[in-house]
């Protein structure tokens, strides 16, 4: 007797196109999120998916189950990917980008090019998450953390196929060898060249491990005393929330500051200066504590959406601050574009 997924296989085959969309609709949370780790672009990822699922569409008439429906999907996406990779620069952080700038020169031109990463809402992680353990879950929240996307941007491509679809996916290495066309003894020596580049740029601890030794109730602490303060502009206390060698970044300028006295001088002179107020709602991006941005507009007398900020926490500490400054970015986490006072 045949399954539910023999039976919609075996109707898309047939060209029955919402047959189609039923059999890989459970896939396309979990590919969307291998096409984001792959790109660092939530846009980029979603072209690549759309891609993805075109060419399945397109060939799965000579589909012939020598491996399962899962494996071919993450076959064509990874190629898909790859294909992207071609056509564009990586994306990264404005760390990554250049050196820290003085906080006594002025912020440099925004760079409107498709350099810089950007967040990834952790709407997709929750439903790739669904049919996942818990010790799953937590690993694939890692695997979405931006210290780890930005460090794997640095990755050669088909390295960076092989390490996303071993550690994180866990395919062996003989799926991922028919997946990019290469032997499982080339496949091991890409990972282990993969691990070491990536382990050179990755934070000792994770955020998913930092998070949870710190603990809810200081994690809430710890949040909910920097958004008063920010809404505040009290630059001294969210300066003492502050690690001493902390960063504030706001792609798409280029411009960022490291350590407590150059952030202090920018949230004085610029981000929080007298009469300028913000609004922070919370949301979560790359399994991390984030918020949508919004600024207030005088000319509306409302708060406008601006960025969506996402904090890195290190030793009850806030060691990073990256607001990607684009308000397209709201629509994506399903905030409003504006607020009422």
């Amino acid at each position: 007797m045949m399954s539910s997924n023999e039976r919609l296989l075996a109707d898309a085959r047939r060209g029955d196109e919402h047959a189609f969309s039923e059999l890989v609709a459970s896939y396309r949370p979990a590919l969307q999120a291998h096409c984001y780790r792959m790109l660092g672009s939530v846009q980029d990822a979603e072209d690549a998916l759309q891609e993805t699922l075109l060419n399945a569409w397109r060939a799965l008439p000579r589909f012939e189950g020598r491996s399962s429906l899962k494996s071919w999907l993450y076959r064509i996406a990874t190629n898909a990917c790859l294909k992207t990779i071609e056509r564009r620069p990586r994306r990264v952080l404005p760390i990554d980008y250049g050196p820290a700038a003085d906080p006594h020169d002025p912020l440099a031109a925004p760079l409107l090019e498709s350099v810089w990463l950007e967040p990834y809402p952790d709407t997709g992680v929750e439903l790739e998450d669904q049919l996942a353990s818990p010790v799953a879950r937590y690993e694939q929240r890692e695997s979405v953390e931006l210290a780890f996307v930005a460090a794997i941007q640095h990755v050669p491509a088909r390295q960076r196929a092989v390490l996303i679809l071993r550690d994180v996916l866990g395919f062996s290495a003989k799926e991922v060898a028919e997946t990019l066309e290469m032997t499982p003894a080339a496949v091991d020596t890409a990972l282990q060249r993969a691990r070491k580049t990536a382990d050179e740029r990755l934070p000792a601890r994770s955020q998913q491990a930092t998070l949870q030794a710190l603990g809810d109730e200081r994690l809430r602490e710890l949040v909910g005393g920097f958004v008063d303060a920010w809404e505040r502009a009290d630059v001294d206390s969210v300066v003492a929330m502050l690690a001493h060698d902390a960063t504030i970044a706001m792609p798409p300028q280029p411009t960022w500051y490291r350590g407590r006295d150059a952030v202090e001088r920018f949230l004085h002179s610029v981000a929080l200066a007298p009469g300028i107020r913000w609004r922070l709602l919370p949301v979560s991006a790359n399994g991390q504590v984030a918020f949508g941005e919004y600024r207030w507009d005088e000319t509306t007398r409302r708060f406008i959406g601006r960025a969506v900020m996402v904090l890195t926490i290190a030793d009850g500490l806030i060691a990073d601050i990256t607001a990607f400054g684009s308000p397209q970015l709201l629509i994506r986490f399903g905030l409003p574009e504006r607020l009422e006072p």
